[in-house]
C-alpha cells in the first residue's frame, strides 16, 4: 500500500473549488483525486500531469476516457506493458504488466493548468510512491512539466537533466528516465508528437532499463 490523497483531500483550495463546480455541472463523475493504476512491484513508472477533466476525472483511472488515454494504452499493449481489451472505463478488465501509471498532481486543474503550490502540495504522495515501489527501474515522463516534477521529487537539478522527447537520463541512484511529449490531442494533431515518436520514446525506455 501507498498513501494516496483522501477522496476530500483539502491541501489546493482552488482545486477544491473546481472539483465542487464540477460535481455540480457532471453528476455522477469521479471528481475525487485519482489514484494510481497498477502495481507497486512494477519495474516501469508512467508520470503525467495531472487528470483531464472529461477523461480521468470522470472515469477514476489515470488517463482513461480521453484520447491522450487511447495513445498510451495502446502503445502500452503494443509493447507488453499491459494486456486485455481498453474500454476507456475503469471497469473494462484491462490490466498493466509491470507497468504503473500515475500523475503528479492527483486532481483535474481548471484548463489543464497546476500551479507551483499545487504541485509542491502533491509531491509527497509522488515521493511516497516512488520510494514505495522496490523494483522501480524506469520512469517514462509525459511533458516537461512531468519531468520537471519527477527531478523535484527526487531532489535533482533540473539543469543536470534537461527535458527532451526520446531523452535518456540515467540518474544518481540507478533510476532511467526518459521524456516523452505529452500524449495529447493537441500534441499530436499539431504533429509535434507522432505514434511512431511516442512508441520510440517508450522503447527507448525499455531498452534502457
Amino acid at each position: 500500500m501507498v498513501d494516496e490523497p483522501a477522496p476530500d483531500c483539502g491541501l489546493c483550495p482552488r482545486l477544491v473549488a473546481y472539483r465542487a463546480a464540477n460535481r455540480r455541472a457532471y453528476p455522477g463523475w469521479h471528481h475525487d483525486p485519482v489514484a494510481s493504476f497498477g502495481a507497486l512491484d512494477a519495474q516501469i513508472l508512467v508520470v503525467g500531469l495531472a487528470p483531464g477533466l472529461k477523461g480521468a476525472n470522470r472515469t477514476g483511472r489515470p488517463f482513461t476516457g480521453d484520447y491522450a488515454g487511447d495513445l498510451l494504452y495502446a502503445t502500452l499493449s503494443r509493447l507488453g506493458l499491459a494486456q486485455g481489451r481498453y474500454g476507456a472505463s475503469a471497469d473494462d478488465g484491462y490490466t498493466l504488466v509491470n507497468c504503473r501509471i500515475t500523475n503528479a498532481a492527483r486532481c483535474a486543474p481548471p484548463a489543464n493548468k497546476v500551479t507551483p503550490a499545487e504541485f509542491a502540495a502533491c509531491r509527497p504522495f509522488l515521493a511516497a510512491e516512488i520510494k514505495a515501489m522496490p523494483n522501480l527501474k524506469g520512469v517514462l515522463c509525459l511533458g516537461r512539466e512531468s519531468h520537471d516534477q519527477v527531478l523535484s521529487t527526487l531532489g535533482l537539478r533540473k539543469s543536470a537533466h534537461p527535458f527532451g522527447h526520446g531523452a535518456v537520463h540515467r540518474l544518481e541512484f540507478g533510476l532511467v528516465l526518459t521524456d516523452s511529449y505529452h500524449c495529447s490531442r493537441y500534441n499530436t494533431n499539431t504533429r509535434r508528437l507522432t505514434e511512431a515518436m511516442f512508441v520510440s520514446a517508450v522503447e527507448a525506455l525499455l531498452a534502457a532499463v
